[in-house]
């Protein structure tokens, strides 16, 4: 007697894989076979969250400065690697971050690339980035834009070094196929417009006259948001008690010309923290990326507490329930992937 006639499940399942074994060398597969894994009930990110201690980031990057040299490296660049995503330069499963160091007397050459990048300034004085035109001195905590397709390069005139984060959308770039890259053959670009101007121009309340709402649809014409003049903002509404009880008094840097997200892929926030802030659950489909700029506290993802500082990098992966919490007053600035998920219709909050 056969084993099919004494099992007829066993026969059912060897039919099936023989089935299964037919098509994969069709280049074919059974969606039944996979489709809990594919279509989840809620998201199941890959990421873990992860704080980086500036510390342990600065005295790294300065050993690198030594190692090689800006014309070696093109940009001298530690990547904040996702532990669960070692090997694909990633924070997030949409976002790049590594921090930047540009020492005295260097340039990292002009170039260009689809990528759209933000500059989160850490560390330092007398640096500036040029940005399609614009030559923008570089202060601590200033948000500076490198939009899709614009020149630029870095340079540092000054005494010490500086250094910035760097969040860049190139693994969503990547995930379409789609990055382009140039280079320029001089070192730097020709800078005819000097610091501010863009701020000037079009984040007074008052806007250069023509087709700018065009022009400025999908990202921001201002390149650099300062420090000095957002963080007043952020603290105006926390002493006017405008204090949401998960984010704190926060503050959504804007494409003046629309009101917008400043680029379409990343969004970004200020936030103050009153002492003693105790936030409630949250969570949310876009991936996080949070700097501390003043103070202290900790932020429980999950079953897991993070312990941040001044200038400490942290990540919470996509729809991780997180809660802050502040002993002193806290600044904490946050880059998302929220615009593109807006884009896409597909942006979730929840507790």
């Amino acid at each position: 007697m056969s084993v099919a006639a004494i099992d007829p499940k066993h026969n059912v399942q060897t039919v099936r894989q023989n089935f299964y074994d037919k098509i994969s060398k069709q280049d074919m597969a059974p969606l039944w076979e996979v489709l809990r894994n594919v279509v989840t009930k809620e998201p199941k990110s890959k990421a873990s969250p992860k704080v980086w201690k500036y510390d342990e980031i600065k005295k790294s990057i300065l050993e690198a400065g030594e190692l090689i040299t800006p014309e070696e490296a093109e940009r001298r660049v530690l990547v904040l690697e996702n532990p669960s995503l070692r090997g694909q330069s990633r924070v997030t499963n949409t976002l790049f971050a590594g921090v930047q160091l540009i020492m005295p007397g260097e340039v990292a050459d002009a170039h260009k690339h689809v990528s759209s990048a933000i500059r989160f300034v850490l560390d330092g004085e007398g640096a500036y980035t040029a940005v399609e035109g614009e030559k923008a001195n570089m202060s601590r905590g200033d948000f500076i834009l490198t939009p899709n397709w614009a020149p630029h390069d870095h340079g540092n005139p000054g005494k010490e070094p500086v250094l910035w984060l760097d969040v860049l959308d190139m693994p969503t770039i990547n995930h379409f196929e789609t990055s382009f890259m140039e280079h320029y053959d001089e070192k730097a670009q020709n800078t005819n417009r000097q610091d501010g101007d863009s701020l000037d121009r079009y984040g007074s309340g008052v806007l250069p006259d023509g087709q700018i709402v065009e022009t400025y649809a999908k990202r921001s014409p201002v390149i650099n948001y300062t420090y000095a003049r957002t963080r007043p903002i952020a603290e105006r509404l926390m002493k006017a008690g405008d204090i949401d009880p998960r984010h704190g008094a926060r503050v959504r840097y804007s494409n003046p010309v629309n009101g917008g997200h400043v680029m379409a892929t990343m969004g970004a926030y200020l936030a103050m923290f009153p002492k003693g802030f105790k936030g409630e659950d949250y969570r949310s489909t876009e991936g996080m990326i949070f700097v501390c700029v003043e103070g202290h506290g900790s932020t429980k993802v999950e079953d897991k507490v993070l312990e941040w500082g001044p200038n400490d990098v942290f990540v919470i992966p996509p729809w991780k329930r997180y809660a802050h919490t502040c002993p002193e007053e806290t600044v904490l600035f946050s880059i998302s992937d929220r615009p593109m998920q807006e884009a896409l219709g597909i942006w979730r909050e929840g507790k």
